[in-house]
């Protein structure tokens, strides 16, 4: 395969971590072809199976496993680092729920986890996750689930947070937040993916140690340009987590997904089907 169909972010946690394997850093002689764009486009992309290999969300798994595998490298994965309910008033659950709610995509973990925690049907008004600070604030939604840099700038728009959701599994579950992860088709030669694997962590670790160097490429895609923004979004979504999925972290993404079967938000189908690690 001459050059391998990739999707990724602009968001600074993906840009930093897949700097090396765009810019010739992990001594690999696989070429990626990149699609940067929004994480729900990703989804929506692997839904089609558009793509050898993506960045996604987690709570996109479900519905893609027939075509796809996780790689144990790429994932954002953590603890303090979840989707935040905003609104421009305090609210309850109870509140919040007979509400419309922005979402950053219908697909993405963030919108999952809201439907967990609510546990009830609701108004959802899907948009990019940009935009969500702004809708709230202008009265086109009542509430909005924040990801990514908005997670540090939403108070520039006079709402405050109503519920940390990743705070909100955590302490449900005991377990970090699994947020996003990279996947790979099934299809590939077995060769190939071990090879796609190795260059992912070895992208990621180059990342981590070399933030300067990548700073320039991850400014020129980030949505929110202050560096002071940029480097917090990176200190909290790039961990050893990204660099290699712990046991841990590989039981919290089997949670998610099995939390979502037993919720009935998610056909259990997939349970039975596949493995979900590149490995297992």
């Amino acid at each position: 395969m001459k050059h391998i169909r990739f999707g990724m972010s602009p968001c600074p946690n993906d840009t930093v971590s897949f700097y090396g394997l765009l810019h010739g850093k992990t001594g690999s002689e696989l070429s990626f072809a990149p699609t940067i764009t929004d994480v729900e486009a990703l989804n929506r992309l692997a839904l089609d199976a558009r793509l050898e290999v993506s960045k996604v969300s987690v709570g996109v798994l479900p519905y893609i496993l027939d075509n796809y595998m996780v790689l144990k490298s790429g994932s954002a994965l953590g603890r303090g680092c979840g989707p935040i309910v905003v609104g421009r008033h305090k609210a309850d659950r109870n509140e919040i729920s007979k509400t419309k709610i922005a979402i950053p995509g219908r697909y993405t973990t963030a919108s999952l986890l809201l439907r967990l925690w609510l546990n009830r049907e609701i108004e959802l008004l899907p948009m990019d996750f940009s935009k969500i600070p702004e809708s709230v604030a202008s009265n086109e939604a009542d509430f909005g689930v924040i990801i990514h840099e908005t997670r540090f700038t939403y108070p520039r728009f006079g709402l405050v947070k109503c519920q940390d959701l990743g705070e909100w599994w955590e302490e449900t579950t005991g377990l970090p937040i699994p947020l996003g992860c990279v996947v790979a088709k099934r299809s590939l030669d077995k060769g190939l993916l071990q090879q796609i694997s190795n260059v992912f962590n070895i992208s990621v670790s180059y990342g981590l140690t070399h933030v300067e160097k990548a700073m320039d490429f991850v400014k020129s895609h980030a949505q929110e340009m202050e560096e002071d923004v940029i480097r917090q979004h990176i200190q909290l979504y790039v961990t050893d987590e990204t660099v290699m999925l712990s046991h841990t972290g590989q039981k919290a993404v089997n949670a998610l997904l099995l939390f979502a079967a037993k919720s009935g938000l998610v056909n259990s189908d997939f349970l039975h089907k596949h493995s979900i690690f590149l490995d297992e």
